[in-house]
């Protein structure tokens, strides 16, 4: 990417977590596992007390409808895969990042990946937005890449949360 790229990425993830701080904080463990429709990927618990999720390769199509509990489990699994390969470390794989279990504990860890997030921003220089990451992908591409998709990916999560709230309220009399 070229120079000056970082700033307006750095911007971008700010504008989102700012409107990720609108819904999350307003999540209770009912939200969380609320189905929107009959089938819809969400968390479960297990014997061991671990909280997993729906999960089918490949992806059907069409896709189903998720749960808030499943999309925040997939905002850690992402978010923890990133910041694990940025720091050359390998990244989870998606059956060994559990839902934390509660609302609570979700605003908890999201925080703290936010976070990290921004700390590992304030530590990159323009020159670093070239250096070689292959993640999410298989194949490397720059560094600046996987952090636009990481503002997509926020975006595009909190989005999806902030409609499943809604729908969530509007079917409450």
């Amino acid at each position: 990417m070229r120079s000056g790229h970082l700033s307006p990425l750095t911007w971008q993830f700010e504008l989102t977590w700012k409107l990720a701080t609108i819904h999350l904080p307003q999540l209770t463990d009912e939200v969380c596992l609320w189905q929107p429709a009959p089938g819809s990927w969400t968390v479960r618990r297990g014997a061991d007390g671990n909280w997993r999720p729906d999960w089918v390769v490949p992806e059907p199509e069409p896709a189903p409808m998720v749960t808030i509990g499943w999309l925040t489990w997939q905002m850690i699994w992402w978010w923890s895969g990133l910041l694990a390969a940025a720091s050359q470390e390998t990244p989870p794989a998606h059956d060994a990042v559990y839902w934390p279990g509660s609302a609570a504990a979700v605003w908890q860890r999201l925080e703290e990946l936010a976070a990290e997030h921004r700390g590992w921003l304030s530590r990159l220089t323009v020159a670093d937005l070239d250096q070689s990451l292959a993640y999410p992908w298989t194949d490397p591409r720059p560094l600046g890449y996987a952090l636009a998709w990481a503002n997509s990916e926020l975006m595009k999560n909190v989005a999806e949360i902030g409609y499943v709230r809604h729908l969530f309220a509007a079917a409450r009399p």
